[in-house]
């Protein structure tokens, strides 16, 4: 009887270290992500998307709303730095029901887009087009 309780805790301990693994090698593989949005550098977000998509089985709508930069999203950021590459890539990659639902803050992508003023941004069209 010993022994099955000392096996079920090796078990449950070995369980639980791989599962913080994971889960830490996750946040350092998109450690970077908001300085590639921020440099419009579409390669290298591409390139960054399927190494997790490969490593972890996780697509970018399994992980975008876990991403803030600066406490904006990962297509606030690309707005607001004029990341047009890179924002319609993530607009592309995005499921459109996603897209249309409120954020963190409440406000949908449009509403915010209108609020900043940003209308006329290449990014807000190809989001219109997708919604």
């Amino acid at each position: 009887m010993l022994k099955i309780v000392k096996t079920s805790l090796v078990i449950a301990a070995s369980t639980f270290a791989f599962s913080n693994t994971a889960h830490a090698d996750i946040n350092e593989a998109l450690a970077n992500i908001c300085t590639i949005v921020q440099a419009d550098d579409k390669g290298e977000l591409r390139k960054k998307m399927r190494s997790v998509q490969s490593d972890y089985k996780l697509k970018l709508r399994d992980y975008y709303s876990g991403i803030s930069c600066n406490g904006q999203s990962l297509i606030r950021t690309a707005l607001t730095s004029n990341a047009v590459e890179v924002g319609t890539l993530l607009v592309k990659k995005m499921p459109s029901k996603d897209l249309a639902e409120p954020e963190s803050d409440g406000k949908t992508l449009q509403a915010w887009i209108a609020e900043q003023g940003l209308q006329d941004s290449p990014i807000s069209a190809e989001l219109n087009g997708r919604i």
